[in-house]
């Protein structure tokens, strides 16, 4: 799968790991470094002569900007601009992601990136804050934000993005950090496990299925009324895909994003894919958003064809110095069960892949 990727880098000026470098919420950081470094040096490689890595903290490890975070709040007090520039001190984890991808020209912004004047990148992790599907960082995000405030009409600026979500994912870092490994939930989440038992629609356990749906739409209701929706208990494949694409139209228009193309990952679903309705993808002020995917096998996302699914893994978007970016898989054509084995050697790597090509 590596040399998919590594065939497709040789002539990038510019690669951007679009948020989730490295999966830090599955057990240690050291355990996540251990097991990217293979792919991040073989990605370096295939980079030369160094041209330039681009850096784009998302939720699962947005520990990598934890610390700049803290330093830029004791020293200064100007807002987080679209785009900003993070450093990074000897012995942090950005630091040994910089090391591992040695002799690229690494440098990290966030909470996004210009590519182009008409062309912005961000992981998309924002968008959890106005998302209609119930998935626990969107209820997390909420939650905080009735805590901590937030403008009247809710967020307006980076800094109260930041504000709503930086609190909750500092709270799961600490958990993964002091739980026991025996807990460690692999590859498979609470959330996708949760999400397939309330959408599955096979016929075993019916009684049981229904309870659980009953149940769920209860909670939702009551979520609503608490004011943390607006919610809905539609957990479906449409449902995700409509409620991420508004959450993200949501971020493109409170944060006035002045970019024609809107690059964002985090839903792991890519998109506009032959077949998808293009006005679903646009935003209120006539931006274009692209979905870069994600490079995780996620097996209970992929249906009953698996080669044609928009969660498989092998997405990225095509950036050239001219005309809209382009979506692509670098894995079509091979076959995803002989995959699984190669898959697992980059577990925990870059959600999304944007290269900046000639």
């Amino acid at each position: 799968m590596r040399t998919s990727l590594v065939d497709a880098l040789h002539d990038c000026e510019r690669l951007v790991l679009l948020g989730d470098v490295i999966e830090l919420r599955h057990g240690p950081a050291h355990r996540a470094l251990e097991a990217a470094r293979p792919a991040l040096r073989e990605i370096a490689a295939a980079l030369r002569p160094p041209r330039q890595v681009v850096i784009v903290a998302g939720n699962h490890d947005h520990q990598l900007i934890a610390p700049w975070l803290e330093r830029r709040a004791s020293v200064s007090g100007s807002p987080l601009e679209l785009e900003s520039a993070v450093d990074w001190r000897e012995g942090e984890l950005l630091s040994a992601i910089a090391v591992a991808l040695e002799p690229a020209d690494v440098r990290a912004a966030y909470p996004g990136v210009w590519l182009r004047d008409d062309v912005y990148a961000t992981h998309g992790h924002y968008s959890d804050r106005h998302s209609t599907v119930p998935l626990l960082e969107r209820l997390g995000a909420g939650l905080v934000a009735r805590i901590v405030g937030e403008p009247r009409g809710g967020p307006a600026a980076v800094d109260d993005y930041e504000g709503a979500l930086a609190p909750m994912y500092a709270f799961i870092d600490g958990v993964v950090r002091r739980r026991p490994p025996k807990l460690d939930p692999g590859g498979e989440t609470f959330q996708v496990r949760a999400w397939r038992a309330l959408s599955t629609t096979n016929g075993r356990f019916p009684v049981r299925r229904a309870a659980l749906q009953g149940g769920f739409s209860l909670a939702v209701a009551g979520l609503n009324r608490f004011g943390l929706g607006p919610l809905r208990a539609d957990l479906s494949g449409h449902a995700l895909r409509t409620g991420g694409l508004y959450g993200m139209q949501e971020v493109v228009r409170r944060l006035e994003i002045p970019a024609s193309h809107v690059i964002f990952g985090h839903t792991h679903r890519a998109g506009p894919l032959p077949g998808d309705r293009v006005e679903d993808w646009k935003t209120s002020s006539g931006s274009l958003l692209y979905n870069d995917g994600s490079w995780l096998l996620e097996r209970s996302f992929l249906g009953w064809e698996p080669g044609a699914s928009p969660y498989r893994p092998g997405f990225c978007v095509l950036v050239s110095a001219t005309g809209p970016p382009e979506v692509m898989n670098l894995l079509d054509g091979i076959d995803l069960d002989e995959a699984v084995s190669l898959l697992r050697e980059t577990r925990g790597k870059a959600d999304g892949v944007t290269a900046h090509c000639r």
